[in-house]
């Protein structure tokens, strides 16, 4: 019955509506999980969230510089730490069992080959066992498009980032 969320696509907007979602599952009494990939943890959702005693947010090591910044070590060693994290997250939900799981910009990191994609279709095997599991992130690759029960791709029509304004906080982060 647990269903498979994917949020993805170029515009604004996918972990906005990832953390909704998450919102809403508390509001029903629901335990939540967080984890958020290539990001350094700061944004104001997770802030947000920490408030609630059944939202866990799972530490993730960001990555000390972009992908394509990287050296084909620096990626193979992004990679390692990254999906050794993958293991860890599927641990901590066999021992806590929460019923929704946000896997923020996972989607990304696979297709960036800074997640293995098999270790993520495992994850996500896991997740779904015991509540609904949420991706996010441009370029999702096929294998969690074709599994996915909610598929919502963001388009972008306008953004002020096209016009040189940069992510504000509270509303880009």
């Amino acid at each position: 019955m647990n269903k498979l969320h994917l949020y993805t696509g170029e515009g604004k907007g996918k972990t906005t509506a990832a953390m909704g979602l998450a919102l809403r599952a508390l509001g029903h009494g629901r335990r939540v999980l967080i984890a958020q990939f290539l990001k350094d943890g700061r944004s104001g959702e997770l802030e947000a969230l920490r408030q609630f005693n059944n939202a866990r947010i799972a530490r993730i090591p960001p990555t000390k510089k972009f992908t394509f910044q990287m050296t084909q070590e620096e990626l193979a060693e992004t990679r390692r730490v990254l999906t050794a994290e993958l293991d860890k997250l599927a641990a901590l939900i066999g021992r806590e069992k929460p019923g929704m799981m946000v896997f923020d910009e996972m989607a990304m990191a696979a297709y960036l080959g800074a997640l293995d994609e098999r270790g993520v279709e495992r994850l996500i095997d896991t997740a779904l066992e015991h509540g609904e599991a949420v991706v996010t992130g441009r370029y999702a690759p096929q294998s969690i498009v074709d599994r996915a029960d909610y598929h919502t791709e963001m388009t972008k029509r306008r953004h002020p980032f096209d016009g040189g304004l940069h992510a504000r906080a509270g509303v880009e982060w």
